[in-house]
């Protein structure tokens, strides 16, 4: 057995609203896993990553969304790795499944469950970060998005039709440094739980 992150991930509010798996596994097709993100039971998605910096994207993806219960299993899973993520056996799996459960009731929706203490620091994060991105409005994502592919803030004013002092105002605003150092960290937790150094 390794070290994997195992997210499981169901939808809130699924009896009353529309289905969103479709949509999730879209967002999350270009996210490296070992076992790609796929239906299990009716509201539910799981994946299988080994990658810090790919657990963190899932997660930050799913917290945007804000629709999901979200569960991490930090841990062992049994290899060979079966064709599918629903069919992998193992402590992680075990973990993400009480995690799922937990985080119905918990902050942000999210729990980290796994034996290495270091997952509690790991929960910490992920909730700070989650409070991060919930204050952000549109136009704080807008500019967001636009500097995560690397454009300057004055590229980004350009863009947008507006002043740099404006784009400045705008990230602030929307937390885009400390969101970036909460990424950051939750890599670093993320790599010291799977024994690994973020890439």
């Amino acid at each position: 057995m390794s070290g994997y992150v195992v997210l499981t991930v169901d939808q809130r509010g699924s009896r009353t609203g529309s289905d969103l798996i479709p949509e999730a596994l879209t967002a999350l097709a270009d996210v490296p896993t070992r076992l790609p993100f796929e239906r299990t039971v009716g509201d539910e998605l799981q994946g299988v990553l080994d990658s810090p910096e790919a657990v963190v994207d899932a997660v930050g993806l799913l917290l945007r969304a804000d629709t999901w219960n979200i569960g991490v299993g930090v841990g062992p899973v049994e290899e060979p790795l079966p064709d599918h993520a629903r069919a992998g056996r193992g402590t992680a799996y075990l973990h993400a499944r009480a995690a799922v459960t937990a985080a119905k009731t918990s902050p942000w929706h999210t729990r980290v469950a796994g034996d290495d203490p270091g997952t509690r620091a790991l929960e910490t994060v992920l909730w700070l970060w989650a409070a991060v991105l919930a204050r952000r409005t549109a136009r704080g994502w807008e500019v967001a998005d636009l500097v995560t592919e690397g454009r300057s803030y004055d590229e980004v004013a350009q863009r947008l039709g507006i002043s740099p002092s404006a784009v400045s105002q705008r990230a602030a605003a929307a937390g885009i440094v400390e969101s970036r150092r909460a990424r950051e960290l939750a890599t670093d937790l993320t790599a010291h739980l799977l024994g690994k150094e973020p890439t």
